[in-house]
């Protein structure tokens, strides 16, 4: 299935396999895989021997294999069916661990959820470890299969969690028994992580043998022997008293003094675990390197006071797990590389006093509300609209960020404290944002307007369609109706206070405009009522561009197709050089862009909302600038056209000339050959349009399609999708999945 390209004649990329051509030939092989790993786990079965398994010597477990084994065909094909869709849908991700992960949603699991969450979680662990030194270099040529030049291992469709979510949805069709299946499945991953290393080993060397190239690794180099980066899918870490199970209890509020004998596995270390992990050095390091709670003055000691007193109780749990927390938050918010430096030191400055919140306030780890939470939220939040320290307004932001740490230290910690310091940086950071916060309102007042004319806009269109649907009319006009002229429409009507649906007549200029350019034979009159009506046409039609300030070079184009077309109507087909030009008009190609049909802003919504296009990501100034005097001009060419039709003169031609981010998330833009760092501050309703505004409250707006474009192009990239103190959680709660991974049952 996937045969090695060596021959010295052979031109290796002659039958380079496609991503597609990988899939299948993975895929044709699960059948066999998950045969080798069903043979291992009957092996495992045994009284004795090498392969024998001593979880599998329980009676419900030999049970449920012998079943397996009885069923394997479809057993089989149940995680060939599964593992096709997860391949063929790029993966996804691991819902199940991913909630599991998020730290604001611990509180929600019950017990038995979460012992799945660690089963599955364990299993995947042990897939993750035992296809460790070849999944990079797959990791590498299936990134460039994808298109990317970088290494991208979270969107390999062949990635090690799609086979064990595979395996479990397999088990739980067949399996029913929730705790004989909890206990199957570890092993039998660590079974299928022994048979999937060798498949991806083979992979790796047939693609490079058809002459795939590797991705570079992000920020190393390309092993030569591997061809990717080298670097470990996973790794080993100390023991901390912190668990997944006991941070549920200390976000729920559950103090209480652990019952006996629940010690075993949540103590910093055990010493025989911390030799086999190599980590005692390591341990006691961190260990000495943890701030030491400043003491108060030594007291003259009263030992015979002290005689009968019974010993000082030591923390308890809960406490130190909130110290725990709180630590590995900050040291997250130290690692983070999109803070800048000098701003974690302030946070450093600040660590003390959470420590001390945390330990009167249990609130802070389960309220993502609580003042302190708040502050350090709002604190990191807007630091990020800053890429280095000599950025405009970093000195003045930080400096506020100082005085607020240094305020702290003087204060009696509790979250009133916290709510109050709060309460400053909001005053202080208002006084600054006032001028940027105008410019969003303005920005936001002309997106929402643009959303609703053009939502209106294609309502209308719609019935402009059906209303020329059967009559031979130019293309052009068919055009400038669905496009521009429902926009005017549109504009009328949602400007109108009074309830009138057509204020300023301009949907029923649409019947003349229509009857005006139809083919059709010589009507008596007809002539006549041309000439009668063109000029009041036309400067009707002129003053409803203008209200929505339609660009003059646009409106130019379409007034002299129409006045061709009309001239060619008052000569009754007896000028053929005028019936040539009016035929030339009627196969004008179309002047709206795909963009345009979809969204359209005028030159004042463009410049209040700094509106972006694609593909030039340029604001859309550029091609109405100057717009009066263009008009003006426009209006002096069109006076001249009129009297031309009406002499029978023939004008002189005009010469004129591509997943929903949250509200708060910071992304950064590629425009006019620069990066810009700006925050996502304003979705419209119907979430047509975006806004992003950065430092200064200069505004970046554009289209869902835009967006699209911009992130697929690689010209948008979100730094933070999430606040960095969630994400910083998030890592204690997977430090605490890792911890009971490792621990449960040692």
């Amino acid at each position: 299935m996937m045969k090695l390209r060596l021959g010295v004649a052979d031109d290796p990329t002659q039958l380079q396999p496609s991503l597609s051509d990988c899939l299948a030939a993975v895929l044709k092989r699960a059948d066999a895989l998950m045969a080798d790993v069903l043979k291992a786990v009957e092996i495992g079965t045994a009284a004795s021997g090498p392969g024998r398994i001593p979880a599998f010597q329980q009676p419900a477990l030999r049970h449920a294999i012998l079943a397996l084994q009885t069923q394997s065909v479809p057993f089989k094909a149940d995680f060939v069916t599964e593992l096709t869709r997860l391949v063929y849908e790029g993966g996804g991700k691991d819902q199940t661990q991913t909630e599991v992960l998020r730290y604001e949603d611990l509180q929600l699991f019950a017990d038995d959820q979460l012992d799945q969450s660690i089963e599955l979680a364990r299993a995947q662990q042990e897939v993750a470890q035992a296809v460790d030194d070849t999944l990079p270099a797959l990791d590498a040529l299936v990134s460039t299969m994808l298109g990317w030049r970088t290494i991208q291992p979270g969107l390999n469709p062949l990635r090690p969690d799609v086979f064990v979510r595979a395996l479990q949805h397999a088990l739980a069709l067949h399996v029913t028994n929730s705790q004989v299946r909890e206990t199957l499945i570890t092993p039998a991953a660590g079974l299928l992580g022994v048979h999937l290393r060798k498949l991806y080993r083979e992979l790796a060397e047939w693609l490079r043998s058809t002459g795939v190239e590797p991705a570079v690794p992000l920020g190393g180099r390309i092993d030569k022997s591997t061809g990717a980066a080298g670097k470990p899918v996973t790794d080993t870490v100390a023991k901390t008293l912190l668990t997944l199970d006991r941070l549920r209890k200390l976000i729920a509020g559950d103090f209480d003094p652990p019952r006996k004998g629940e010690f075993l596995h949540t103590m910093p270390a055990s010493m025989s675990m911390l030799q086999e992990l190599k980590k005692a050095e390591e341990l006691v390091k961190r260990l000495e390197q943890r701030p030491k709670p400043t003491s108060a003055p030594a007291q003259p000691v009263d030992m015979l006071a002290q005689v009968g007193q019974p010993p000082a109780a030591p923390p308890r749990i809960g406490e130190q797990l909130g110290q725990e927390v709180v630590r590995l938050m900050f040291d997250h918010l130290g690692d983070d590389r999109r803070l800048l430096p000098s701003l974690k030191g302030e946070l450093r400055a600040m660590e003390p006093a959470v420590h001390r919140l945390a330990k009167v306030d249990s609130r802070f780890f389960s309220d993502r509300t609580h003042p302190g939470r708040v502050l350090l939220d709002r604190i990191t939040q807007r630091s990020l609209a800053f890429t280095a320290e000599d950025d405009p307004g970093w000195p003045r932001f930080l400096g506020s960020v100082a005085s607020a740490s240094r305020w702290l230290e003087s204060k009696v910690v509790d979250a009133d404290t916290f709510r109050e310091l709060l309460e400053i940086l909001a005053t202080q950071w208002d006084v600054l944002d006032e001028g940027a916060k105008q410019k969003r309102e303005e920005a936001a007042k002309a997106l929402l307007h643009a959303e609703q004319r053009n939502l209106l806009a294609q309502k209308l269109a719609g019935d402009f369609v059906e209303l020329l649907e059967g009559l031979d009319v130019a293309e052009f006009v068919r055009d400038f109706l669905k496009n521009a002229w429902a926009q005017v429409v549109a504009d009328a009507q949602l400007s109108c206070k009074d309830g009138s649906s057509d204020p300023h007549g301009y949907r029923a200029l649409v019947d003349d405009l229509v009857w005006s350019v139809q083919k059709s034979s010589a009507q008596r009159g007809r002539v006549r009522r041309l000439v009668q009506m063109i000029p009041t046409l036309l400067q009707r039609m002129r003053e409803g561009l203008q209200r929505i300030a339609y660009p003059p070079e646009l409106t130019q184009r379409f007034f002299d197709h129409l006045i061709t077309v009309h001239k060619a109507a008052v000569h009754e087909g007896r000028d053929p050089a005028a019936q040539a030009a009016a035929d030339a008009a009627w196969t004008a190609e179309s002047q709206f862009s795909e963009e345009d049909v979809e969204m359209w802003l005028d030159h004042v919504e463009v410049q209040e909302s700094g509106y972006v296009d694609f593909p030039g990501i340029e604001t859309g100034i550029e091609h109405v600038a100057s717009a009066e005097a263009a008009q003006q001009e426009a209006h002096a060419r069109e006076q001249e056209a009129q009297q031309a039709v009406e002499a029978g003169v023939d004008p002189e031609p005009a010469v004129l000339r591509p997943e929903e981010m949250r509200l708060g998330a910071w992304v950064e833009i590629h425009i006019k050959g620069e990066w810009v760092r700006a925050q996502l501050t304003w979705a419209s309703p119907h979430a047509t349009l975006f806004m992003f505004t950065s430092v200064g409250g200069t505004a970046h707006s554009m289209s869902r399609r835009t967006l699209d474009r911009l992130r697929a192009s690689e010209h948008l990239r979100i730094v933070a999708d999430r606040p960095v103190v969630d994400e910083a959680l998030d890592q204690v709660a997977q430090a605490a999945l890792k911890n009971s991974l490792d621990g449960k049952g040692s």
